[in-house]
């Protein structure tokens, strides 16, 4: 495991005084957080609300050293806060380990535990290599209840219990379409029900245990895949004109996939995410606003899961027409040391968009 520590001498004498009433439940004032996938995209905004909010020292877990190093400088730079980067490859159980015990010993403690770090493949079904599903399964979901076992250990110990929420997706709750995504969906699905499992089992302990699921997100994770298919998550087709559009339809045809879909309703509000839209669910499931929720799944995704794949009938008829190209394989990243270590100071910040 690596690790990189940003500490602040003391806050600033002209700090404004926390908010009275309903407002102050939305705080995090004093608590360590700790993000895995932090280094960029969904986690590391998310890391920023709960900055945002007050909380006292900031931890990042994940496998991106140079991503990892210049966030926590972001963080330390623009909140005055404690900030420290551990490098860990999560699908390393041993690491995570050493990881949370890390932050606990750097902090104090651990009160809020936030899981991003997670991969996708469009793979068929049919020829997915076994190495590429388990990689899948090894990150989303044994990753996180690495992080969560570890995490709520220490919350368990301490007596005061804390906050786990874990990143599912709306593909825990319907089949995309039309790529291939097996083994992301099973992960998400089982991140789901982790969560359900281990809210259930830590209630006593006062360790609530929530996921969000979100839906297409303009993230370096959807970065990969082709712009048509892209094109056919966010369309939006008003409802009154839904009938005369369900003639139509979307060819396509690239290098990694061939299907023809009914171009129909995907995303109602037209778009795809951006990255901070998870903020405000994340910051309200790690606060004392969400004192009595736990076990819940806060789903995302401008009401795409409504939708979610067009009818069988229409997938029937369509496959039999629809012409095949060969699939696409996306090559597995180098791998990396599960740790290593080094010192920083930090820079000014700057803009981070994914």
């Amino acid at each position: 495991m690596s690790e990189t520590v940003i500490t602040s001498a003391a806050t600033s004498t002209g700090a404004p005084q926390p908010p009275r009433g309903i407002m102050s439940k939305f705080r995090l004032d004093g608590k360590i957080v700790a993000v895995t996938g932090g280094a960029r995209g969904l986690g590391y905004e998310m890391l920023r609300a709960f900055c945002e909010a007050g909380a006292a020292g900031a931890a990042i877990i994940d496998v991106l050293q140079e991503y990892g190093e210049e966030a926590i400088k972001e963080i330390h730079a623009e909140f005055g806060i404690p900030a420290s980067f551990y490098r860990v490859d999560v699908r390393d159980h041993v690491a995570v380990e050493e990881a949370i015990n890390g932050i606990v010993r750097d902090f104090g403690g651990i009160d809020v535990l936030l899981c991003s770090a997670g991969v996708a493949d469009n793979l068929p079904a049919e020829s997915y290599p076994a190495d590429r599903f388990k990689r899948v399964i090894d990150i989303n979901l044994n990753g996180v209840f690495f992080a969560c076992q570890a995490a709520g250990n220490h919350m368990i110990a301490s007596g005061k219990g804390g906050s786990i929420i874990n990143i599912a997706s709306m593909s825990g709750h319907i089949v995309n379409y039309p790529q291939p995504q097996s083994a992301y969906n099973a992960s998400k699905a089982a991140v789901i029900h982790l969560s359900k499992s281990l809210a259930a089992e830590w209630a006593p302990h006062k360790v609530r245990v929530n996921t969000i699921s979100p839906g297409y997100m303009n993230t370096v994770l959807n970065e990969k895949f082709d712009p048509l298919l892209k094109k056919a998550w966010r369309t939006r087709v008003s409802h009154a004109n839904l009938d005369d559009k369900m003639g139509l339809i979307l060819q396509l045809n690239t290098a990694s996939f061939s299907h023809t879909c009914h171009l129909y309703e995907r995303t109602p509000v037209g778009r795809m995410g951006h990255v901070n839209e998870l903020s405000g669910a994340a910051l309200y499931l790690a606060c004392e606003a969400s004192a009595f929720c736990t076990g819940t799944d806060i789903i995302i995704d401008g009401d795409a899961t409504r939708f979610g794949t067009p009818p069988l009938s229409s997938l029937a008829r369509l496959s039999s027409s629809a012409p095949r190209c060969p699939r696409a394989r996306v090559s597995p990243p180098a791998s990396s040391p599960a740790s290593s270590s080094s010192s920083l100071s930090p820079p000014p910040r700057t803009p981070r968009l994914l």
